[in-house]
């Protein structure tokens, strides 16, 4: 089950293992974040772009028994994407697309999805501080994708009223908020995520309507630590439930 280098970590509030690599990739906060505050309904047809791993997809089967879909471009990836599905036992819910996001729009119908996540890289490619390893390249920088992909993309598979839900950088916020709008993507919620009391925002998560009215509710903050360097009893919440 596990290649070199490979390990398998735990998701410990939904109970699951997930195939990790350092080389590769591997999930942080943000994505865990982004799972936790994505809002799923019994029948929503869902699907993650940039997936890389598969740990929205985990993250997300907790809360829904439909079928949760992932795009992503790195093939090995999707490989272990593929392989922690198999060993949770959940490969008939949960399915991976070897696929560019640039390219949904020959391989998807439009309208199928009620919500779209998105993990996307985040940091643009003139920006010098870039990984070297190609795979952190690909999963950080907008080298494969950019903003406007991802919500072209988002665009393309969502239903009249679906939702974008989106986890970025704080800094990139008005980035993240004008290529939403620009492409019918009306950002309707908005958090933003500190590491402490006390500190800049570091992340942001946004929820965009297809076809939304313009009216943005911007939600209490959140704090990953306490300024004792704790969790708070929020975070601890997202982790363990």
């Amino acid at each position: 089950m596990l290649a070199e280098q490979e390990r398998l970590d735990y998701l410990i509030k939904e109970q699951l293992r997930i195939i990790q690599n350092d080389e590769v990739f591997s999930f942080s906060t943000d994505a865990v974040l982004l799972g936790h505050f994505t809002k799923i309904k019994n029948k929503d047809r869902i699907i993650d772009l940039c997936a890389g791993n598969g740990i929205i997809q985990l993250l997300l089967s907790a809360k829904s028994s439909q079928l949760i879909e992932g795009i992503e471009i790195q093939e090995r990836l999707v490989n272990m994407a593929e392989r922690s599905f198999l060993y949770n036992h959940l490969e008939d819910r949960l399915k991976m697309h070897h696929l560019d996001l640039k390219n949904v729009y020959q391989a998807f119908q439009p309208a199928q999805y009620d919500v779209v996540t998105c993990n996307p890289p985040y940091f643009k490619t003139d920006q010098r501080h870039q990984h070297l390893k190609e795979a952190h390249k690909i999963a950080r920088h907008e080298i494969k994708c950019n903003l406007s992909d991802v919500c072209k993309a988002a665009r393309h598979l969502l239903k009249q009223g679906g939702r974008l839900v989106m986890v970025h950088r704080a800094d990139r916020l008005m980035d993240v908020l004008t290529t939403m709008r620009e492409y019918c993507l009306e950002p309707k919620q908005l958090r933003f995520i500190y590491s402490k009391p006390g500190k800049k925002a570091q992340m942001i998560i946004v929820e965009g309507r297809q076809g939304g009215r313009g009216s943005l509710a911007i939600e209490s903050p959140f704090y990953i630590y306490d300024n004792e360097g704790k969790y708070t009893e929020e975070m601890r919440e997202v982790y363990y439930g």
